[in-house]
């Protein structure tokens, strides 16, 4: 499951002065591996002076553009993305694993559903993929997206926006929300909070009209994104939210043990399938799914390991697990069985999981 496969880098342009997309072609023959649903992302992988590091970055193109990108900022002291940003270049091969994660919904070419969307930052990469997706195989639907940067310099993909927005007369509103820079309509300075919300909603937005809902930024800003749908009558099944991690130094270990959350972990026996295979092993006392499959050497699949990418993501068959944090899966995911395995500890003796569910 966590085979990492080699990708062509087949085009690197810069689009802010700290960020870059880069354009890749899958080998031969895999590209059906490589088919994205909008929303999704990759998990690629890269040795520093004998460090592995993995990080994940959001596809950013639409599944009808016929092309696998993504876009990829800078975070200061980042290994991986310093590099992308300053060193990378066409020709090159890199590591990545097939498409993951479950931020989307179906599309139905049938409804004209109104679809909003409130980015901040790097977080408008998924939300782009969605957006083009969305209008591109739902004519009837209407797509608000609400966008927040420090000033208009960092805004990333605004041509392709401002694109968008020609091509899709009517059907696509873009908000662009300054902190730094002033506008002309002081509805459209200053930061996304309580207030900003409440004046988007009287004026420009309904909530009524909502159909769905996709949030990505920081965390405290898309918290407060969500309460404030919520506060208006949009229901928690129709709003989507993803949180990427900007804070993970690139040339620390990536296993970082999360915390016990009510001390009932315990070592356990545990079943575990992946890739058709499935092993019995014993789990530790405080060792988490991951840990364990990792000291038994087997590949399990991991970027984060903070409870954020999901990559890590797997099936309770049997026993019971505690998660010490959760910003990745939504609550009908968990209540079909699924868990972060880097975050998951055993509360009985017996437990079954399966990567491959």
């Amino acid at each position: 499951m966590s085979r990492f496969h080699a990708l062509t880098v087949t085009g690197v342009t810069p689009d802010t002065r700290d960020s870059v997309v880069v354009t890749l072609k899958p080998p031969p023959g895999e590209e059906d591996l490589f088919r994205f649903r909008q929303g999704q992302y990759l998990t690629f992988r890269k040795d520093f002076d004998g460090h592995e590091v993995r990080r994940c970055y959001s596809i950013c193109s639409g599944t009808e553009d016929g092309d696998l990108k993504v876009g990829i900022k800078r975070v200061d002291g980042g290994a991986f993305s310093c590099w992308a940003n300053e060193n990378l270049a066409v020709g090159e091969v890199v590591e990545a694993m097939p498409p993951l994660g479950s931020f989307n919904a179906a599309i139905e070419p049938a409804t004209d559903r109104f679809y909003v969307g409130f980015a901040g930052g790097s977080g408008i990469t998924p939300v782009l993929s969605i957006l083009k997706t969305v209008l591109a195989r739902e004519p009837g639907a209407q797509f608000t997206l609400v966008y927040a940067n420090r000033q208009v310099s960092s805004i990333m993909f605004r041509e392709d926006l401002e694109d968008l927005k020609n091509r899709y007369l009517g059907r696509l509103q873009v908000i662009h929300i300054l902190n730094n820079d002033a506008q002309d309509t002081e509805l459209f300075s200053g930061r996304v909070d309580e207030q900003k919300l409440a004046d988007l909603f009287e004026t420009l937005i309904d909530p009524q009209d909502i159909d769905l809902a996709f949030l990505c930024g920081p965390h405290g800003m898309m918290d407060t994104v969500r309460a404030s749908l919520e506060e208006r009558g949009v229901a928690a099944d129709r709003i989507r939210q993803e949180l990427f991690k900007s804070d993970q130094p690139g040339r620390l270990p990536a296993a970082q043990r999360p915390a016990v959350t009510d001390g009932r972990a315990k070592d356990a026996d545990l079943r575990l399938t992946i890739d058709g295979t499935t092993r019995e092993i014993h789990m530790q006392p405080g060792e988490t799914i991951l840990e364990a499959a990792h000291r038994h050497d087997i590949d399990a699949p991991y970027s984060c390991c903070a409870g954020v990418c999901s990559t890590c993501r797997g099936k309770v068959l049997e026993g019971e697990v505690e998660m010490a944090a959760n910003h990745a899966l939504e609550d009908d995911e968990i209540r079909d069985g699924y868990v972060l395995t880097c975050q998951s500890r055993p509360l009985t003796k017996h437990l079954v999981v399966t990567y491959d569910a």
